[in-house]
Order: C-alpha cells, then sequence, then structure tokens
C-alpha cells in the first residue's frame, strides 16, 4: 500500500493557486485548443463547525472527492485550523466539449453551453451498490419543475421488505426525493433530479439515477434545453495537457453496476492513455509517478511527464500498478 505522503505533498505545494472564498458555482472558462485542464485547487483552514458535507455543498463538491483529496482528516469533525484542500481543479472528460458529459468514476457532471467558452462541473450522487448508473449517450428529453415521484415496482418492493412502504405517488414539496426540479432521459427510468436529502451527493446512494445539489440542479434548469446530448463515461483515469506538460487525474474505480471494481490497474491505465492519441506519441513518462498517482486515488491532476521527446523515462525496475 502506497504511503499517502506524496499525495498531501502534491495538495500542499498547490497552496499557492488557492482562490479566496467560495465560489457560488463551478464555472470555468474552457482552455485553449490542445489544453484539457480547468480550475485551481484551493486550500482553506476548517472552522470547528465544518464537515466535509457541508463544505462539498458551499463549494459544489462531493463528499468523496472531499476524502479522496484529504486522506487522514477526520470527514466529520476536521478541527478548528486544520488545513482541508478542495480539489477544485479536473482534467476534462475525453470526447467532445459539447452538451453533458457524466463521469461515474468522479462523481461529476459537465456542461457545455453552446455557444459559450465556458464549462460548467457540479457533483452527482450516483447508482449505489445493485443499482448501478447507465454507461450511455443519450438526450434530455423533458424538463420537469416541482415534479411528483412515482415509485416503480422494484423500489416499492425494496421498501416494503425494509418496513416502510411507499404510496403510489409521492407529490411535489419537501418530502419529494426528486428535489425540486428533474431532466428526464432518453435511456429509459433514469433522470438527473434533485433531492429532499442534504447527503449522499458525491457518493454511490441513488437507485441509478443522478442526483444534483437542489441548487445546483435549479441553475442547470435554466441553462440545459431539451434535446442536449447527454455522454455518460465510467473514466477513472483521465489524461490531459496543460502548459506543455501532460497530468493524470486517477479515482478509485467502479464499475458498470456502481459497485467496486477489481480492476487491472495497468492496463485501465493504458487504456486511458490511447483514448489521448494527441498526447500520446513521442510521450516522456515517468512511470515511478503514475504508480504513485494511481494508487492515491486523490483525484488530484498530477504532473506525470511531458509530450515530444525522444524517449521515454523508464524505472529502475519494474512497476506494478496494483501496489
Amino acid at each position: 500500500m502506497l504511503p499517502r505522503f506524496p499525495a498531501v505533498t502534491r495538495c500542499l505545494s498547490l497552496a499557492a493557486l488557492c482562490v479566496a472564498g467560495p465560489v457560488a458555482a463551478l464555472e470555468f472558462p474552457l482552455p485553449p485548443p490542445g489544453e484539457d485542464i480547468i480550475g485551481q485547487v484551493q486550500v482553506i483552514k476548517a472552522k470547528y463547525e465544518d464537515t466535509f458535507a457541508d463544505l462539498g455543498t458551499t463549494y459544489d463538491l462531493g463528499y468523496s472527492e472531499m476524502v479522496a483529496a484529504n486522506p487522514g482528516v477526520d470527514a466529520w469533525l476536521p478541527g478548528a485550523g486544520t488545513e482541508v484542500v478542495l480539489p477544485t481543479r479536473f482534467i476534462l472528460p475525453p470526447g467532445p466539449r459539447e452538451g453533458i458529459v457524466i463521469n461515474l468514476a468522479e462523481y461529476r457532471l459537465y456542461y457545455y453551453p453552446k455557444g459559450r467558452n465556458v464549462v460548467y462541473t457540479f457533483p452527482l450522487g450516483i447508482g449505489r451498490e445493485g443499482w448501478g448508473s447507465p454507461i450511455a449517450h443519450t438526450t434530455i428529453t423533458a424538463k420537469t419543475p416541482n415534479p411528483t415521484w412515482t415509485p416503480p415496482a422494484s423500489i416499492k418492493a425494496e421498501h416494503a421488505a425494509d418496513g416502510d412502504p411507499l404510496p403510489n405517488v409521492v407529490p411535489a414539496g419537501p418530502d419529494n426525493p426528486l428535489g425540486p426540479f428533474k431532466f428526464t432521459l432518453g435511456t429509459p427510468g433514469y433522470l438527473i433530479h434533485g433531492s429532499n436529502k442534504k447527503f449522499g451527493i458525491g457518493m454511490r446512494t441513488s437507485h441509478g439515477c443522478f442526483r444534483m445539489f437542489n441548487n445546483n440542479v435549479l441553475e442547470m434548469a435554466s441553462m440545459v434545453p431539451v434535446g442536449t446530448s447527454v455522454r455518460i463515461l465510467n473514466d477513472a483515469y483521465k489524461f490531459g495537457r496543460s502548459g506543455g506538460k501532460i497530468y493524470l487525474e486517477a479515482h478509485t474505480p467502479i464499475d458498470d453496476k456502481g459497485n467496486p471494481s477489481v480492476v487491472d490497474k495497468h492496463t485501465a491505465v493504458i487504456n486511458a492513455m490511447l483514448k489521448r492519441e494527441d498526447i500520446t506519441n513521442n510521450l516522456r513518462m515517468n512511470w515511478d509517478v503514475v504508480r504513485d498517482v494511481v494508487a492515491a486515488e486523490d483525484g488530484l491532476p498530477t504532473e506525470i511527464g511531458t509530450p515530444n521527446t525522444s524517449a521515454p523515462i523508464v524505472s529502475s525496475a519494474p512497476i506494478d500498478l496494483q501496489q
């Protein structure tokens, strides 16, 4: 097991990049052509009453990504004065920068509004174990404010077995699990919606739908038209280019059913790299650093090499990314 020290030093070395104060929404200008990274890591000092769930609500971050970026810090009682890393720097997902892109492995949605040179990104709750969210290319087919909820038979049966029977229809209001707004997807049975629970965003908590903070889903409601493309990916490893350097962002892999995935990490990293043909040719990469990034799974873009050089860096011993 890789010690956490390398990941922590990477976080704290970025303190000079911090942005002062919370943000109302994670909106960023798109990087120029050939660049892939948006945002800056922030480091704040926790107050006595802070929890990761509260900080996530304030900074548009999910619970799991807060935990991953802060190994060794108590998520429910960080402690007054404790430095907390806010992982607000991202490698954009591979593929076209248009419409909505959801990456299950990072519990995050990206929205590229048509005709504007910006991207919005929001944390998501996704399907829990046994109720995985789909991998698909679909569209937004409907938008519904103040939705009612008609629980499907499978969910009614689950609740009944737990002694918590559900009505046939849950009216709009504070007890509705869809929150104040829902987007219907072309993939039958799946929605993007708000929530009546404060916690669970950035975690595997849903029956397959995509949960958002209510303020986030309402912000999306005003921007996203019916017919918008929705690409749903499951990429634990993202490669990107910025400032003439190559970066890797690693998350804990989950399988297509939403369960923790036991994968061949070496193969998964290579496959992710091969998706980026623009950076794989003549890539000079430090595999020791790659191993550290993959082991840490902290979700922070980390420099792992440079492009357009004559030969790759090789380690003095074989690299096992499964360590």
